[in-house]
């Protein structure tokens, strides 16, 4: 289906120069004595950058066919991802590190994500925005610290560091949220 500059709104997957776009941020603008002009910011489906563009009226694009699909993950191995098709163990596939990016750190065995398909191909996965971990290391406490509320650094199963809150031991199951990296709550 054909899209108009009006409806790339925010949200929308749509193809340009072959490449799967999503709208981040839309904004209407109309100069005096020029034709109204679309000012959207997008981001790349495969590389993640964000872009700054504008488009008038006479340009079109065709809406991106974005196959969304369940996956479990496996294991990481040299740079690479491996996730495997819900409830197809034999179907397994691998993301390079850049295309599953800063999340991957969070992701631990058995994780169900979900997979973006563009063209038949493993684009990007989305991992749980709340994750439950089990903190292996952490500094204790030293007393006199506390009059600010202060934080300390962790490492939770799978190797990531993150800051807490200093009531948080070894041995404890935190939540995270894993689009910020910040910790959410002591479950």
């Amino acid at each position: 289906m054909a899209l108009s500059y009006t409806d790339l709104t925010k949200g929308v997957l749509f193809v340009m120069d072959g490449m799967p776009y999503e709208v981040v941020d839309m904004h209407f603008l109309r100069m005096q004595q020029r034709k109204a002009v679309v000012q959207t910011k997008i981001r790349n489906l495969i590389t993640g950058k964000l872009l700054d563009r504008n488009f008038q009226a006479s340009d079109s694009f065709e809406e991106a066919e974005i196959e969304r699909k369940i996956a479990n993950f496996i294991y990481v191995n040299k740079g690479e991802y491996w996730f495997h098709e819900d409830g197809n163990p034999k179907e397994r596939f691998s993301l390079a590190a850049d295309v599953v990016g800063e999340q991957g750190r969070f992701l631990k065995p058995n994780t169900k994500v979900t997979t973006m398909r563009f063209q038949g191909k493993v684009i990007n996965v989305e991992i749980p925005v709340k994750m439950e971990f089990t903190v292996t290391e952490a500094p204790p406490a030293i007393k006199g610290n506390t009059a600010q509320g202060g934080n300390k650094q962790v490492t939770i199963e799978g190797g990531a560091k993150i800051n807490v809150p200093l009531f948080v031991n070894e041995g404890d199951m935190i939540r995270i949220n894993t689009q910020t990296g910040e910790y959410v709550e002591r479950v």
